[in-house]
C-alpha cells in the first residue's frame, strides 16, 4: 500500500505526487459552445483537491464536427481559452498535475449534435459516415496538435491523445473500419501512423517538458489484441510519449480472443519493455485491494473513474486511514451533489449506470 503514495517521474520531467490519476470522465456539464462552466470546474478542482495526483479533464473535442456528445468541453478555439486558464490554475493550485484529453469522436459523432455528416478513415453506409480526403486527415492531425498547443497555452502540463474507445484515431487504427489505400491504410504500421504524426506533431510544438500520454483500447471496437500490443511496442520504442493509459474495462478479465486467454488482458502489456515510459490503467478499479492488484501486477498507476465520483478525496481517505472501504453503490443523489456532480452530470450517470444511484 505504501507505494500508492510514492511519487511517480515521467520522461518529461514532470512528478505525480501519488500514483492516483482521475480518469477522464465524460460529465456533459460544458456549456453548448464547448466553453467550461462552473460546475465542471468544481468537479475536477474539488477532485485535485482530494488528492489525485493527475487530474485529467473529459475528452476535449479538437474540432466542431468530432463533438461526441452534447456538454462536452471544447479545445479548438481561442473562446475556450478563459476557461482551460482557470481550470488549469485551480487544479494546480492543489499540486496536482493538470491534463487535457483530446478528443476527435468521428463516426461517433451524432449528425443531430454536429449539424453535418460525421467523418471516418472510410466512408461507412453503417454509421452514415462520409471517409475523409486525404487533406482533411492532414488537417485533423494538425487539429489535435492545435488542441496540445491550446492546452499548454492555456497552463496545462500535458494532454492525453484518445486513441480508444472506436473514437477517431482508434478507427484509424482497425482494419475494420479503416479501409484507406493510401499511407493512413493497410498494413497497421500505415494505420498507426496518425497517431504517430499526432505526437510528433505536438512533442515538436509544446516541447520536450510537456507531459504526453495515450489511451489505447486493448480489444473490442474493431481492435484486435495482436496489434493492441504492437502498437503499444511501437509507442514505447518510439519513446516520445510520457505514458500509455491501457482501458482495460476491467483490470481482471482475460481477453476476449480464446488464444490469448488462460491469462489477464493487462498482462499482455506490462510485460513489454517499455523502459521509462509510465503504463497505467482503468476499468472497475474500485477497492484499495483493486488498486494494490494493479501496481502488484506491474503498473505504475491507477485512473479511477466511477470510484471518483462519491470519493472527491479517495487518495486522501486511502492514505488517513489503511483500511479505508468505498461507499457501497447505489449512493443518493444528495450525497453526489455534495461530492461536486451538477444535476446534468447525474442525469448522464442515470442514463449510463442506473444502479449507480438510488434516489
Amino acid at each position: 500500500m505504501n507505494k500508492v503514495f510514492d511519487s511517480l517521474a515521467f520522461p518529461c520531467g514532470r512528478v505525480m505526487n501519488n500514483r492516483f490519476m482521475l480518469a477522464p470522465l465524460t460529465n456533459t456539464q460544458s456549456k453548448v459552445d464547448g466553453r467550461l462552466s462552473e460546475a465542471e470546474i468544481r468537479w475536477l478542482e474539488m477532485r485535485a483537491e482530494g488528492g489525485f495526483g493527475v487530474t485529467m479533464t473529459a475528452a476535449a473535442h479538437v474540432n466542431s464536427l468530432g463533438q461526441g456528445f452534447a456538454g462536452q468541453l471544447g479545445v479548438f478555439s481561442d473562446a475556450h481559452l478563459p476557461g482551460l486558464r482557470d481550470l488549469a490554475r485551480r487544479i494546480k493550485a492543489h499540486a496536482s498535475l493538470a491534463v487535457v484529453q483530446i478528443h476527435h469522436a468521428g463516426f461517433r459523432a451524432p449528425r443531430e449534435l454536429i449539424g453535418d455528416m460525421p467523418v471516418a478513415p472510410s466512408p461507412s453506409e453503417k454509421f452514415g459516415a462520409r471517409g475523409l480526403e486525404h487533406d482533411e486527415v492532414q488537417s485533423l492531425i494538425e487539429d489535435f496538435i492545435s488542441g496540445a498547443v491550446r492546452a499548454k497555452q492555456a497552463g496545462f502540463d500535458g494532454v492525453e491523445i484518445h486513441a480508444a474507445h472506436n473514437y477517431i484515431i482508434g478507427q484509424f487504427l482497425s482494419a475494420e473500419f479503416n479501409r484507406r489505400t493510401d499511407e493512413y491504410g493497410g498494413p497497421l504500421a500505415n494505420r498507426c501512423k496518425v497517431l504517430f504524426d499526432i505526437i510528433k506533431g505536438i512533442r515538436a510544438r509544446c516541447g520536450a517538458d510537456f507531459l504526453l500520454g495515450v489511451r489505447l483500447s486493448p480489444e473490442r471496437h474493431g481492435i484486435l489484441l495482436e496489434e493492441a500490443v504492437s502498437t503499444a511496442k511501437a509507442l514505447f520504442a518510439a519513446k516520445e510519449i510520457d505514458f500509455l493509459d491501457v482501458s482495460a474495462w476491467n483490470i481482471y478479465k482475460e481477453p476476449i480472443e480464446e488464444r490469448f486467454q488462460g491469462r489477464s488482458l493487462l498482462s499482455y502489456f506490462v510485460e513489454l519493455n517499455r523502459g521509462e515510459i509510465r503504463l497505467g490503467a482503468a476499468g472497475k478499479i474500485y477497492s484499495p485491494e483493486d488498486i494494490c492488484h494493479c501496481l502488484d501486477q506491474g503498473l505504475d498507476f491507477v485512473l479511477l473513474g466511477r470510484a471518483a465520483m462519491p470519493h472527491h478525496n479517495y487518495p486522501q481517505l486511502l492514505r488517513d486511514d489503511a483500511a479505508f472501504k468505498p461507499k457501497h453503490i447505489p449512493v443518493s443523489r444528495a450525497y453526489l451533489r455534495d461530492e461536486g456532480l451538477s444535476e446534468k452530470f447525474l442525469d448522464y450517470i442515470v442514463g449510463m449506470w442506473p444502479d449507480f444511484i438510488s434516489s
